[in-house]
């Protein structure tokens, strides 16, 4: 059966600086529907699928309306599984079971900022054009030639110390993975890094981005959350 499009939310069970992060409530939901619901509005899927090694992940995933066809191996659910390896799988279990995908979108479960827009423009770009990816970034927000690091006696040192008489006007911008999607063309073939020539970036504004990954992470989400509700 070929089908168009399908989404894959990779979402395992053992999120260590927060217990529990994929269902843990953020303002009234678990977090992993935020995810769910948009992708489903969006309209771009046939399928929208969620790839996990925890029943109860399962449980609400499929309450906000999301497949769970299998359950994800212990071997790809533990701490230095990386995305690529979780959606290989995942993409070679629907083609064991009869389906033929043209494009694959990954969605992080920790994407409540996700909109459907970015979606929608990315997948029309990438359809468009012969790149095979094409993913959420968004601009730094201070230029990085700038930026230092701290040596072992707790000292500054630059990464570019050429960089330090200049305006940072005069610097050229620079960009990151927002962490929210990232779109596959399967028949492409391409042997460059996401983050290379064969990708398209979707740059969505600062404000719509943010890294959930620890406690502290977590309360900024949700107050910007709330912030970005209200304007």
């Amino acid at each position: 059966m070929k089908i168009k499009s399908i989404a894959i939310i990779p979402a395992r069970g053992g999120s260590k600086r927060i217990p529990r992060k994929n269902i843990k409530d953020f303002h009234g939901k678990p977090l992993i529907a935020y995810s769910i619901e948009t992708a489903i509005k969006s309209k771009l899927f046939e399928r929208v699928i969620v790839s996990t090694d925890d029943e109860e992940i399962a449980q609400v995933a499929k309450r906000y309306g999301a497949e769970v066809p299998f359950m994800r191996p212990q071997e790809l659910s533990d701490d230095f599984t990386g995305t690529g390896a979780v959606i290989s799988h995942a993409l070679s279990w629907l083609k064991e079971n009869g389906l033929e995908i043209e494009y694959a979108c990954t969605i992080y479960a920790t994407a409540p900022f996700l909109q459907e827009k970015y979606l929608k423009e990315a997948l029309m770009k990438l359809q468009n054009s012969d790149a095979k990816y094409s993913f959420s970034a968004t601009s730094m927000p201070f230029p990085i030639q700038r930026t230092f690091f701290l040596t072992s006696q707790g000292r500054c040192e630059m990464f570019w110390p050429e960089y330090f008489a200049k305006r940072s006007q005069d610097l050229e911008d620079a960009y990151q993975d927002a962490g929210q999607f990232y779109w596959n063309k399967l028949s492409k073939k391409s042997d460059s890094i996401i983050f290379g020539k064969d990708s398209i970036p979707i740059i969505l504004p600062r404000h719509l981005v943010q890294d959930i990954d620890d406690e502290e992470d977590w309360k900024r989400a949700e107050i910007l959350y709330k912030v970005v509700q209200e304007l």
